[in-house]
């Protein structure tokens, strides 16, 4: 029995830039299926949800933001990794795709050699390294086979780059990592991201963990980064 292709959906409102993404997802051994607006994306997600989203930001009546609000508050496509794509390279506009849920933010006009990278990075790392593993700090605990967070008995509802996030910090209590460290162990070394991108994540863990109440776990060294407890 063949292994299944990981499943791509692209939801981009240009025809060409479709079917460039098609083409070269397609080459790279990926299954792609293709929407052109925002609500027959979410048609398509409730039809079969898939492992990766690569979503354009401007779009007709649905935008890739609302989009990307549904999917995040949606119980089976909150896990599901989503790469924004749009042409506004502000980064307050970058940071609301990140606050919004998107995993990535690419700038049109992009390198499709990079994004082929991107997504791939983004597929390897929804399946953590800590396979089996279940990680402990005070009232949190981290399963990663599950890819469940609870925190003092309570379920913690994370996206991927969050997940990957906190795995990282409770691998090493108490440990200083700086924001360049946190980019090579949860975005990797071969994608590059600006370092705000970290503030954004760690700001969206940070709101996750004590969205139950409690003391904010996460602590934020000056100059430094960031460390667990």
């Amino acid at each position: 029995m063949s292994i299944a292709q990981p499943s791509v959906l692209v939801v981009e409102d240009e025809a060409a830039q479709r079917e460039i993404l098609a083409y070269n997802l397609e080459a790279e051994g990926f299954r792609v299926r293709i929407a052109g607006d925002g609500e027959e994306a979410m048609t398509m997600v409730a039809e079969e949800t898939p492992d990766i989203v690569v979503l354009d930001w401007m779009m007709p009546n649905v935008s890739g933001i609302e989009v990307c609000r549904r999917l995040r508050a949606r119980a089976e496509t909150r896990s599901v990794p989503i790469i924004m794509l749009s042409a506004r390279s502000e980064e307050f506009d970058r940071v609301r795709g990140l606050e919004t849920g998107a995993d990535d933010y690419v700038v049109k006009p992009y390198s499709v050699v990079e994004l082929m990278a991107r997504i791939r990075t983004q597929l390897r790392r929804t399946r953590p390294s800590t396979q089996g593993e279940v990680l402990e700090f005070e009232d949190i605990t981290l399963d990663a086979e599950s890819h469940r967070v609870q925190r003092d008995g309570k379920p913690i509802k994370l996206g991927p780059t969050e997940f990957r996030l906190l795995s990282t910090l409770m691998e090493k209590p108490g440990r200083v990592f700086s924001r360049d460290q946190l980019l090579d162990r949860v975005w990797g070394r071969d994608i590059y991201v600006d370092t705000r991108t970290v503030d954004v994540h760690v700001g969206r863990l940070r709101k996750a963990l004590c969205i139950h109440g409690g003391e904010d776990p996460l602590r934020t060294v000056r100059g430094a980064g960031y460390a667990l407890g």
